[in-house]
């Protein structure tokens, strides 16, 4: 593994034995999820998930035992006793976390304070008997735990984009894995349990060593060792590179690359440099190109039939081709980035206004304390966007694949979901992945056994006396949890899928009940019948047996 463990202004990771030791302490007081969870209550708890402190400070306010010691230093980044902090992490010394960067003097004599923000994070295991994963991740402290506006170079942590893309994010087994734009290394920590090498890159020295720092306090639980430590072993599992998008793994191909790149559109100012930008969320490009680049570039350094899922920003424009009701279509400019051969689905999340997206992220940075400064960086946001003609910033998930030799790719797919869907949604992404190659190796599907999904159901609607409804919805009740409004035949199809007959019997005997015996209906019921496949209301009964491959977390 490259050495970052002695980068300025970052914690130090060169002494395996200290995180070790200070990793025994934490976990002799259960600073887990579950551990602070307990101390603080559902209430103070899902608040500090919000970034409120409040709660939690005063639940804890005349706590002085271990857990609460080490929930108010590095949770809530207030100032604790030294001698507290001595007695909660016996183990590591105060000195000791001092020389590690992880806390610093307070003003107040006895006092110390945190350098940096330090919290459990996990997530269930992936199979049954085996522990669930308990880990620590350090990353700059917060505006919501240290007020100002954020150092340049902060080195953001666990975050909702963060954990949305590592809950849409395909688990399988893979032999290598990128995690390109890796922050403080979340997505790397899930990679290292379903991918026997990883690479985790990022532009930003600090990130890189705040990355390092967690991965030793973290090892046994990640299947590291210390030989994957040493920067001259070329077996490390692990190799962590400086440098911006493609550059450090150019020549390379991976299975899965998964990133959160600095996406975040903002502002270009004349004679602004680099070291004016927040590199944990700022490209350095203009508009989204940042996502247009690794969305036409990534696919090169995918194998065949390897994936890259990662998170994105996108302008809607003006001069966007428009549908029926002349409105822009957020897909027309994603559209144009992909390379010839690649195949794509995104997913839009979320579209807000010009005005919306600039004081989400005005806040993201605390950039609204001095209001001068604040209308001014409003007003830069407004212009830059009004000298591309944009009416909207879409937001969502990007799925990108390399077809495997000799496979025809699939045409791109662009859909919107703005309500809530099952979380992870990694496995329900598999599945349709899954569905859609079962579908491209059977252009004709009659012979086909179809079973619908056991969590779908179906709504008919119908007006008081009516003979028959005047609307029929299947509805999703996991994944993606979609509806879809059916026609009477397609509700009768739906209705006969139990797997005895074939999908060619049931669309024959609907043509003859309903006197529609011709190609025109048989070919369009049985694209209908296509599409409830690709989108998981019907199942083939061949893959509900459980074949499609298995999920790790």
């Amino acid at each position: 593994m490259t050495d970052f463990a002695t980068v300025p202004d970052a914690p130090r990771s060169d002494n395996l034995d200290l995180l070790a030791t200070l990793a025994a302490d934490l976990t002799a007081i259960n600073y887990t999820v579950d551990g602070v969870a307990e101390l603080l209550g559902d209430d103070a708890n899902q608040a500090l998930a919000r970034d409120q402190t409040v709660p939690a400070t005063l639940v804890l306010r005349n706590d002085q035992d271990a857990l609460a010691t080490v929930v108010k230093l590095w949770l809530l980044a207030s100032d604790v006793p030294a001698d507290l902090l001595a007695q909660a992490l016996p183990g590591a010394r105060v000195e000791t976390l001092a020389h590690l960067g992880l806390i610093e003097p307070a003003p107040e004599s006895g006092m110390v304070r945190a350098a940096v923000d330090l919290r459990p994070y996990g997530w269930p295991a992936a199979h049954e008997g085996e522990k669930d994963i308990n880990l620590w991740v350090s990353s700059d402290l917060g505006a919501h735990q240290r007020p100002g506006v954020l150092r340049k170079d902060h080195v953001l942590g666990i975050g909702q984009a963060s954990l949305t893309l590592a809950q849409g994010t395909i688990r399988r087994d893979v032999e290598h894995a990128l995690d390109l734009g890796t922050g403080c290394g979340i997505q790397l920590f899930h990679l290292l349990h379903h991918a026997k090498t990883v690479v985790a890159t990022d532009i930003s020295e600090r990130a890189l060593a705040f990355t390092r720092f967690n991965l030793t306090l973290n090892a046994p639980q990640l299947g590291l060792t210390d030989a994957d430590f040493d920067k001259n072993n070329p077996q490390a599992r692990v190799s962590l590179r400086l440098g911006s998008l493609l550059e450090p793994v150019a020549g390379e191909s991976f299975d899965l690359v998964v990133s959160n790149p600095p996406f975040v559109i903002t502002p270009r100012h004349r004679g602004e440099q680099s070291s004016d930008q927040f590199t944990y969320r700022d490209g350095g490009m203009a508009g989204d190109a940042i996502v247009a680049t690794l969305v036409r570039e990534l696919p090169s350094i995918l194998k065949p039939g390897g994936t890259a899922k990662m998170l994105g920003n996108w302008e809607v424009t003006k001069d966007s081709t428009v549908d029926a009701e002349n409105q822009a279509q957020w897909h027309a400019r994603p559209a144009q980035w992909l390379a010839a051969g690649t195949e794509a689905w995104f997913i839009q999340r979320e579209q807000v206004s010009p005005g919306g997206y600039a004081e989400t992220w005005l806040q993201d940075a605390s950039q609204g304390r001095d209001s001068a400064a604040y209308i001014d960086a409003y007003e830069d946001y407004l212009l830059d966007f009004a000298s591309r003609n944009v009416v909207g910033i879409g937001f969502g998930y990007i799925l990108l694949r390399r077809p495997a030799v000799g496979e025809e790719p699939s045409e791109p797919r662009f859909e919107e979901i703005l309500y809530p869907i099952e979380q992870p949604v990694g496995p329900h992404l598999a599945d349709a992945l899954d569905r859609l190659q079962w579908l491209k190796q059977r252009p004709n599907i009659a012979d086909e056994h179809l079973l619908s999904a056991s969590d779908v159901t179906e709504e008919r609607h119908q007006k008081p006396g009516a003979e028959h409804p005047g609307v029929i919805l299947l509805r999703q009740g996991a994944g993606l949890r979609r509806t879809n409004l059916l026609s009477t035949e397609l509700a009768g199809f739906v209705s006969a899928s139990d797997g005895d007959l074939t999908a060619g019997q049931i669309i024959g005997a609907l043509a003859v009940l309903l006197e529609r015996d011709d190609p025109e209906f048989v070919d369009a019921l049985s694209s209908d019948v296509r599409n409830l496949v690709r989108d998981g209301f019907l199942i083939p009964a061949a893959l509900e047996d459980g074949s499609m491959a298995g999920e790790a977390q």
